[in-house]
């Protein structure tokens, strides 16, 4: 017998509140209590022109059969500032940047940079949301020969794998901390640490493991 992820949820929640009893709160490595509902697909952000829908993905990315695609986010903190997260989707393997603003040239332009220095089998696509920091997501495409595909609107369970790394990242970078005087070593340092911790759904094998046996497959 199988029982859906929807059944679990509709058992865990308080369905008058769509929140879930203190009780079970505190076992929770991420601090989400309210869970929002799927909503339905809206037309392109009006600052994403030309971007090509995640309903476009080719099967290879749906199935993490192949390396190099990965999905991206923007993990937000307080006085305006923010870092860019990426996940590997086959192997979870986390790569954090530090970004001076979030306008779609620093954020870009500082994607391009990073990505060019990976192995070519590791540059393949990014998924992303519809935030207005991805608009110049056609002059990231040229620059590095990396599609850019885009979620719905409010629809982040789209790239669950960075999602689900986002809520890890608050145990390093709580909500409303200031993250403009975090360096670029200190991320290092904590996406080396996600890397190494071995993980349920990787058979308990680490990120960096995994990553590094399938790029030697594939070699």
């Amino acid at each position: 017998m199988r029982v859906s992820h929807e059944t679990i949820y509709r058992t865990l929640f308080v369905q008058a509140r769509n929140v879930l009893k203190a009780d079970l709160v505190r076992h929770l490595r991420r601090g989400n209590f309210m869970r929002r509902p799927k909503a339905a697909a809206k037309a392109m952000s009006p600052s994403i022109v030309d971007g090509v829908s995640i309903h476009e993905r080719p099967p290879e990315i749906e199935d993490r059969a192949v390396p190099g695609h990965w999905e991206g986010d923007l993990l937000m903190g307080g006085n305006s500032s923010q870092i860019v997260t990426l996940v590997e989707r086959r192997s979870r393997y986390v790569m954090l940047l530090k970004v001076e603003s979030k306008d779609t040239l620093t954020v870009t332009r500082a994607l391009a940079k990073h990505i060019r220095r990976l192995p070519q089998e590791l540059r393949r696509s990014i998924t992303w949301d519809r935030g207005s920091e991805m608009a110049a997501h056609k002059d990231f495409t040229v620059a590095t020969d990396v599609q850019v595909y885009f979620c719905d609107p409010r629809s982040p369970w789209q790239r669950g794998s960075n999602e689900n790394t986002n809520g890890l990242l608050r145990q390093y970078f709580p909500k409303g901390k200031d993250l403009s005087n975090i360096t670029q070593a200190e991320l290092n340092t904590v996406a080396r640490e996600l890397n190494e911790r071995p993980r349920e759904t990787l058979n308990w094998r680490t990120p960096l493991g995994v990553l590094k046996s399938t790029v030697a497959s594939t070699g």
